[in-house]
């Protein structure tokens, strides 16, 4: 059983929803990356996302989009990525891990590199914007093949056919996009949100984890009565842009914490 596996498995037994908050490695500054890894746990992270800075972001808006900008123009590549992620696997070896971006850098690394040293380092999941399922079936073997969850989106577009495709090869978690359009986008529409939710669970048991809109406590606590883990990415890289260096990690727990507690309401 993987990382992420036995976390949903726990937070099922305990009727909790599971947070999963996105920043992007590298900003917006290369050294605290790893403290505010940290950082999201402490506030109640079930599991991270680490965003992989990528010059063509084509499914991320602009918040994102200028986190990306940020972090490649100091250098920040996947090999760099990777070592954040072992620094943070000396002091948490617990806590699931998610990179998140695109094929290119991958590719780049080469599949069979990529896999092998993010198994090392303590890589759990991949979510690959640009491999729908059915072009990356060796890529997707040989993640499982190091015990690495492949994680696929799912859209608002998605045909049935879309999602028993990736109801076959899906691991750890489906992401839902819960809207059409980029990340950061507004105006969340829950009923058809829970009735998408309600297409995949009828061909999946696998959780199902939402993001793209979800902004603040209300919106969240909302989608999780359906879903079983609420992402949360441009609100925090936001929330980062807009701090001091000195502010970021603590406006960042703030922030995180409440919403953990507005999802730990739903259980009262």
């Amino acid at each position: 059983m993987s990382r992420i596996q036995r976390v949903f498995q726990e937070l099922k037994q305990t009727g909790k929803k599971g947070l999963i908050p996105f920043i992007t490695a590298g900003d917006p500054d290369v050294n605290q990356t790893v403290a505010r890894m940290h950082g999201l746990v402490e506030a109640g992270a079930n599991v991270i996302e680490l965003g992989v800075p990528f010059s063509d972001p084509m499914a991320d808006g602009p918040v994102i989009q200028r986190a990306s900008e940020r972090a490649l123009a100091k250098g920040v590549n996947l090999a760099q990525c990777l070592q954040m992620v072992a620094q943070f696997r000396k002091q948490d070896q617990q806590t699931p891990l998610v990179l998140m971006g695109y094929a290119n850098p991958i590719e780049r690394m080469g599949i069979d590199q990529f896999t092998q040293s993010a198994k090392e380092v303590g890589v759990d999941g991949v979510l690959v914007v640009d491999y729908p399922p059915e072009e990356c079936v060796e890529f997707s073997q040989k993640l499982l093949g190091q015990g690495i969850d492949p994680i696929f989106l799912l859209a608002p577009t998605s045909t049935a056919q879309r999602i028993a495709q990736v109801a076959k090869v899906a691991s750890g978690y489906i992401y839902y996009v819960s809207l059409k359009g980029v990340t950061g986008a507004a105006n969340i529409n829950a009923g058809h949100v829970a009735s998408l939710i309600s297409q995949i669970r009828a061909v999946t048991s696998i959780p199902i984890a939402v993001g793209f809109g979800i902004r603040d406590a209300q919106s969240a606590k909302t989608i999780s009565q359906t879903a079983d883990a609420v992402v949360i990415g441009s609100r925090l890289v936001q929330l980062l842009e807009d701090s001091t260096a000195e502010s970021g990690l603590q406006s960042l727990k703030e922030f995180v914490l409440g919403i953990r507690q507005a999802l730990d309401e739903n259980m009262e």
